[in-house]
């Protein structure tokens, strides 16, 4: 049996969310028929009786039901909009792991797109377009009983409403092409801008800050026209349907006094009919006003049902705490093209407790084979395993327990600093402080303003590139990690955090960790047991520290730095 997708499973999970809400919906298109009757029987029989008395118990009934249906559809707004927030936690969570988990690329983008379907989803069903979405059906409720009056009446009835649907048919044809290009506008400009904030000092430091915000004006200028335009063709079709629903009610009323001239009806039904017709439209004309929500909510729809569904994942099998042996076999990662891959048949067994240093020229290929033993990229070919267990037989969250890893970008995300270190997961201050003391950090962040609770990050206090990066290793080192795998550890730092980073790799040698370490500096690869070099994605040689260097000649062949 195929597995579920994401939309399957939810529909499940929300379907009596939903038939509680069609059930509120049932009533309170019920109790708007009490107006009609009340038309009626006060013109045909209080006007004619002149009872006070039939006027007001039909008045206090009549306010009765609206109260009701009032209730109702209070209820039923609450149950849409709790149901909308449901929704985006159910699916909300798992999907932003997913796009975690996927590292980049297509599978992040994928995820992120997903996100974004799951918002529009949720803001339509908690709005009210989904309301008038599952009223428009009662539109043939409502003809049926403008023809219990009379057949004339409800054939002017069906031909306005077949008018209205005929229209809002043709808006989604012509709106749902002119809705994805403005989309796609928008996105391209909100993509250009949130890298060149991303890489704003280097924009000024070029010059291009002027340039980059004249290019982002005409991406956005885009953006705004399309979006323009897809407003004033809503307007239009607005216009029109307003147009069309008043002149198909000044028909009926037309229709009716017709009617009641040659005795066919009485006064009631031909104004009863009237405010029916009215209401069995509204809710045609409200989806034409919400018409880009629902043609957004629909494609979003429809690209959830790729999603895989949340708990599809099957359990894995916990494995034991590794000792860190570390195997890669005839490891492959593709590039851009066949012709030029970024790894190529990258083999070797390291021994649990062994430092490993990395080295090679810019563009050798050191960070993505660093990214392949962290787990964060998957090979193209060959395997990476800790332990003989294969990395993608781990549990992600399992494995991080045991790996650390420090990118050659820190990534810290807004938050304390405490936090960071902790990964952002229930780690206790006691873990949290050891790991601050390993990297060499405690006395650095006591100085900060609020020492491990200074919030950094978005709006918060700007560390600078080698404060991140020892917060970073902290992150790394936290629970005593198995394996550790740090790229280009000593960027950005000064002497004082060089020598704390010294420290560290010495006591990981003493406990046992295994460690593997891209750097270009001699004074960090004194501290490792073991040298790869990399050349074009190619393992050049491998082997004891000394005898590697020894073959070295020069080192600096390999991007090796004599100086600290």
């Amino acid at each position: 049996m195929a597995a579920l997708n994401a939309r399957t499973t939810v529909l499940r999970e929300f379907r009596p969310a939903l038939v509680a809400a069609v059930g509120f919906g049932v009533f309170a298109n019920l109790a708007l028929l009490a107006p009609t009757l009340y038309t009626i029987q006060v013109f045909d029989r209080v006007l004619t009786s002149r009872s006070v008395p039939t006027l007001a118990m039909l008045t206090v009934g009549v306010v009765l039901a609206l109260l009701a249906m009032s209730a109702v559809d209070v209820a039923r707004s609450r149950l849409l909009v709790a149901s909308g927030r449901r929704l985006e936690q159910r699916l909300g969570e798992p999907t932003l792991a997913a796009l975690l988990g996927a590292g980049g690329g297509a599978g992040a983008r994928a995820s992120g797109q997903a996100l974004r379907d799951i918002g529009a989803v949720r803001a339509f069903v908690a709005g009210p377009g989904f309301v008038a979405l599952m009223d428009a059906p009662w539109m043939l409720v409502y003809g049926g009983v403008i023809g219990l009056f009379h057949p004339a009446l409800a054939g002017v009835a069906l031909t306005g409403a077949a008018l209205i649907v005929a229209l809002t048919v043709t808006v989604e044809r012509v709106q749902r092409r002119h809705l994805e290009a403005q989309a796609a506008a928008h996105q391209r400009a909100g993509g250009w801008l949130a890298e060149a904030l991303r890489h704003a000092a280097t924009l000024r430091s070029l010059g291009m800050a002027r340039t980059g915000a004249q290019h982002w004006a005409a991406l956005n200028d885009e953006a705004l026209a399309r979006a323009q335009a897809a407003a004033g063709r809503s307007g239009t079709a607005l216009a029109l349907s307003r147009f069309a629903r008043q002149a198909i009610q000044v028909a009926m009323l037309a229709t009716g006094a017709w009617l009641v001239l040659g005795n066919a009806v009485s006064p009631g039904v031909m104004i009863a009919a009237t405010i029916l017709f009215g209401r069995a439209v509204a809710p045609l004309e409200a989806l034409v006003g919400h018409w880009q929500a629902l043609v957004a909510a629909g494609a979003a729809w429809s690209r959830l049902g790729a999603l895989p569904a949340p708990d599809a994942r099957a359990e894995r099998t916990p494995l034991p705490q590794p000792a860190g042996r570390l195997v890669l076999q005839r490891v492959a990662l593709a590039g851009h093209s066949a012709e030029t891959p970024v790894l190529r048949h990258v083999e070797f067994d390291l021994a649990a407790g062994r430092a490993l240093g990395v080295v090679g020229p810019s563009g050798a290929g050191k960070s993505s084979l660093l990214r392949l033993i962290a787990g964060a990229w998957v090979p193209s070919a060959g395997t990476v395993t800790l332990d003989g267990a294969e990395l993608r037989q781990w549990d992600p969250d399992a494995l991080g327990r045991h790996l650390g890893y420090l990118p050659q970008e820190p990534a810290l995300l807004p938050g304390t600093v405490a936090r960071n270190i902790a990964r952002f997961g229930d780690a206790g201050a006691e873990a949290v402080i050891d790991a601050a003391r390993r990297a060499g950090i405690h006395d650095m962040v006591l100085a900060l303003p609020q020492g491990l609770d200074t919030i950094v990050g978005e709006g918060g206090w700007a560390l600078s590139a080698g404060q991140a990066r020892r917060v970073a290793l902290a992150r790394a080192l936290l629970g005593s990690p198995r394996l550790l795998v740090l790229d280009e550890p000593d960027a950005h730092l000064d002497a004082e955090g060089e020598q704390a980073l010294l420290r560290v790799l010495a006591e990981l040698k003493a406990a046992g960790t295994t460690v593997v370490v891209a750097t270009h500096k001699l004074a960090v690869l004194a501290a490792l047991d073991d040298l790869l070099v990399l050349r074009e994605g190619r393992m050049e040689m491998m082997g004891p520290r000394e005898a590697v260097l020894a073959r070295l000649a020069p080192p600096a062949a390999a991007g090796v730095k004599r100086v600290a």
